[in-house]
């Protein structure tokens, strides 16, 4: 029996703990629940008090937040091999381009979706994403050295995490393209265990009517 529980919808970042979850090869169960009532009652909200998903639960531990479930994981099963050791140089990288995805991309995404961009040098001083612009540019010049992945030789946790971001932002069009992208996204996504992640949360998507 699995100790870990994963709470999911297929239609929301739980994709992307799905997909960390594969990386591991750790045994899990999953609980999908659908969005409204059953995200927000008394026992879900015990786990996590923001009524969302995704949210693992490992034994006693529960962790939510996407960046904080592929940390924990990959510490968790350090077998995978899924960051780089604590003190080493790379940990710092590793590190800084994880709270980069979760911090400065996921704001700078989402405010430009709101139609809010901070263009101007006194908002873009005042924003601690800077603006979507200046982001996008940043993860171009990561990639632009023809690095296979975003630590460079070595997939991490923050392939699936950032990856994912980049991923999606190009599949939606809420990130710009920059030549660099499409070769990265590939790479990543073609993984046997991103694949199996895929699929089984397409399966979980709900039917549509056909007619």
């Amino acid at each position: 029996m699995s100790d870990i529980t994963f709470y999911t919808n297929p239609m929301s970042r739980g994709r992307i703990a799905r997909w960390m979850l594969e990386e591991t090869g750790a045994p899990y169960r999953t609980e999908v629940l659908d969005y409204g009532p059953a995200m927000k009652t008394p026992a879900y909200r015990a786990l996590n008090p923001m009524g969302k998903v995704p949210t693992v639960v490992h034994g006693e531990v529960v962790v939510t937040e996407c960046a904080a479930i592929c940390a924990y994981l990959a510490d968790a099963f350090p077998e995978a091999a899924l960051a780089p050791e604590p003190g080493s140089d790379a940990r710092g990288a590793y590190y800084r381009w994880l709270f980069f995805a979760a911090g400065p991309v996921e704001a700078a995404v989402t405010a430009a979706s709101f139609g809010f961009d901070t263009k101007d040098e006194q908002a873009y001083g005042r924003a601690g994403w800077g603006n979507l612009e200046t982001v996008t540019d940043t993860l171009e010049g990561l990639l632009s050295d023809g690095r296979p992945y975003l630590l460079g030789d070595r997939f991490s946790a923050v392939d699936v995490y950032l990856g994912s971001q980049i991923a999606w932002g190009r599949q939606f069009g809420t990130l710009p393209d920059r030549t660099a992208f499409a070769p990265y996204i590939a790479r990543i996504m073609g993984r046997e265990a991103a694949v199996r992640a895929q699929d089984m949360d397409n399966a979980l998507m709900p039917q549509q009517d056909e007619g």
